[in-house]
């Protein structure tokens, strides 16, 4: 979809807002681990407890670095025993002992995620499959979301094997709404199906509005491989503190209880729409950099960045050198 107009974009935003979008995320990394140690292989690579989930649950979570930098983030689904499972079109009820673990992550970090999986699965009843190419991801966001697929309304992570217009799926329920995963081939006829429904396609630029307005960070902007995860704010959601050893756990954890994070996910209220990556300042001193910008239709120009811890909210920071403004404030934007 060609880049909106302004007010292209409002109507967009508007129809997000009050309705229900549809944006194809379909180039979102993806794997698949199978065999009776996937869960477990996975529970000392990840920040979030897998080994904990039943399947048709899931969880956001976290692949570190020894250091407890991030790599990547990323959805985990336990899709052990499911009538559909997303790979090759097949229909199963399931092996005896057998698990299907799905992850999807941002396009950029797949390949070191993919590469991690592969190296340290050796001697492990594990199968890796990149799916990637092969399996179709159409999101639909908003309050319609359940009803345009014809869907019962799902917690988050949550996944069930539905059809929509004859086509098989799996709806895994989202922050926003529902995500419907399927066979590539079949992402033309879903599309179809639920344009029929009444369902209309926006583009990423009114989604990404929403996200940041939520102050929901995304790897690539606001995090990457310098970060850690109390710094994005993602400890909550995406860190497990019970679950056993993972890779950069000894970090994370001293970082929880017994220190504070040198820099903090904050919210900037703009006087002037700003690019990413633009120098935020407090004073004389550098303090961090946009990460992602917006012109909201209900805020105005606001932006995510991560910060000095210095810059709490309520300080006034300088963007760049051309006398643009910005107030920090806490997240999400209210």
């Amino acid at each position: 979809m060609a880049e909106a107009t302004t007010v292209e974009l409002d109507a967009q935003y508007r129809q997000l807002r009050e309705e229900c979008g549809l944006l194809d995320r379909s180039g979102r990394g993806k794997l698949l681990l199978r065999g009776a140690e996937a869960a477990e292989y996975l529970q000392g690579q990840l920040t979030n407890d897998v080994e904990g989930l039943e399947p048709g649950e899931g969880c956001y979570a976290a692949l570190l670095d020894r250091k407890g930098h991030m790599q990547s983030d990323m959805r985990v689904l336990d899709l052990s025993g499911a009538p559909y499972v997303p790979i090759g079109g097949i229909k199963r009820t399931g092996t005896e002992g057998e698990q299907a673990i799905w992850i999807d992550t941002e396009p950029e970090p797949l390949p070191l995620v993919r590469r991690h999986l592969e190296t340290y699965k050796i001697g492990r009843e594990v199968e890796l499959e990149d799916v990637t190419g092969a399996r179709a991801i159409l999101s639909l966001i908003g309050p319609r979301s359940a009803d345009l697929a014809g869907a019962p309304p799902l917690p988050e992570h949550v996944s069930e094997a539905i059809a929509v217009g004859g086509t098989e799926c799996l709806a895994v329920g989202t922050a926003g709404g529902i995500d419907l995963i399927a066979a590539a081939d079949d992402a033309g006829r879903l599309r179809a199906a639920l344009g029929d429904a009444d369902a209309v396609e926006v583009g990423p630029e009114a989604v990404e509005i929403l996200r940041i307005e939520a102050g929901t960070p995304r790897f690539g902007a606001e995090m990457d491989g310098g970060t850690m995860p109390a710094e994005a704010g993602i400890v909550e959601s995406a860190v497990d503190f019970e679950k056993g050893c993972y890779i950069g756990q000894e970090t994370v954890a001293r970082l929880h209880y017994r220190g504070k994070p040198n820099r903090h996910l904050r919210g900037l209220r703009l006087s002037a729409p700003v690019p990413a990556g633009a120098a935020l300042a407090l004073g004389d001193k550098e303090v961090g950099r946009v990460g992602s910008s917006c012109v909201s239709p209900l805020h105005g120009p606001i932006a995510l960045a991560v910060l000095r811890r210095e810059a709490e909210p309520g300080a006034e920071l300088a963007v760049g050198e051309d006398g643009v403004t910005a107030r920090v404030v806490d997240l999400p934007f209210g």
